[in-house]
């Protein structure tokens, strides 16, 4: 944990040489920023070589200076105010190159997601959420976005899935009340997290639903009350969430639940069409050359 390393490393502090008392004080003064700083960036900041600054991490019990900025980067994820980010994000991005940079932290983000998430979570998941009665799913804040996608296409699958969207507490609990060990709870939830989706996650787990928790990390608060649990990556993008890892996991869920019901999805997609085409849902594209 990074409480147990800022410990650690004010333990430490005395034997340090000159130049790792220079980062270790850096680190327990400026936590927050040096969760965000490259070796090389930390290093001309406190005064030292890049190489001083992986030593340091080594001596400190990491394997490596990206697995001690890892450990900082989720003390802090949930503590920022959305003020702490801008200037964070000014430091670590700057104002050049902005949209190749940022896409690429989102691509970034999509190959930790891959690496991170335990496929036996994810197919217990989908087993979970088959064969369950009915489908309670919340999202909070931004998390709303993804809570929203996902109930739009499982809405169009199952009969009974129900969108928990209410910003009260209590009415989120009166919209869960019939909730049972027949249903499974859908509880996303990303820095900073939110109580009541935690809430709802802990009241579904007490009457005997299946909870999927879709969060970014196993310290998540939601974590705790998870049957299935399935991890993706959704550091801060300025003060904004990137939701792009999260979205596609999502997106493979309902993929991985259309492959399981494909007969049975591609009668309900027939049908819908014809009520499309009938109503005049979609604006038609011209043909090509017309």
């Amino acid at each position: 944990m990074a409480n147990d390393m800022l410990s650690r490393i004010s333990q430490m502090m005395p034997d340090f040489s000159k130049g790792q008392k220079l980062i270790g004080r850096f680190i327990l003064d400026h936590y927050d920023k040096a969760a965000f700083m490259t070796a090389s960036k930390l290093g001309k900041t406190v005064g030292v070589s890049e190489s001083t600054v992986v030593r340091f991490a080594s001596e400190i019990g990491f394997d490596g200076y990206p697995q001690l900025q890892r450990s900082l980067q989720e003390m802090i994820r949930n503590r920022l105010t959305a003020v702490q980010r801008m200037e964070i994000t000014s430091e670590q991005i700057g104002p050049s190159d902005l949209l190749s940079k940022v896409l690429n932290l989102d691509i970034e983000k999509i190959k930790r997601t891959l690496e991170e998430t335990d496929i036996n979570s994810f197919n217990q998941a989908v087993e979970s959420i088959l064969g369950a009665k009915r489908i309670y799913i919340i999202g909070i804040r931004s998390a709303s976005a993804l809570a929203g996608f996902l109930s739009y296409y499982f809405s169009q699958i199952f009969e009974d899935v129900r969108y928990i969207n209410t910003s009260s507490t209590s009415e989120a609990f009166e919209q869960m009340r019939t909730i049972g060990r027949e249903d499974v709870l859908i509880g996303i939830t990303f820095p900073r997290y939110s109580k009541r989706a935690v809430s709802a996650a802990r009241f579904a787990k007490d009457s005997g639903a299946k909870v999927v928790a879709i969060t970014d990390s196993i310290s998540s608060p939601i974590a705790a009350y998870s049957d299935s649990l399935l991890l993706a990556r959704s550091d801060m993008a300025s003060f904004v969430d990137s939701l792009v890892a999260p979205l596609s996991l999502i997106n493979a869920l309902i993929v991985a639940i259309g492959l399981k019901r494909q007969d049975e999805i591609t009668k309900i997609y027939s049908e819908l069409e014809q009520i499309w085409d009938e109503y005049d849902v979609y604006e038609k594209a011209k043909e090509p050359g017309r």
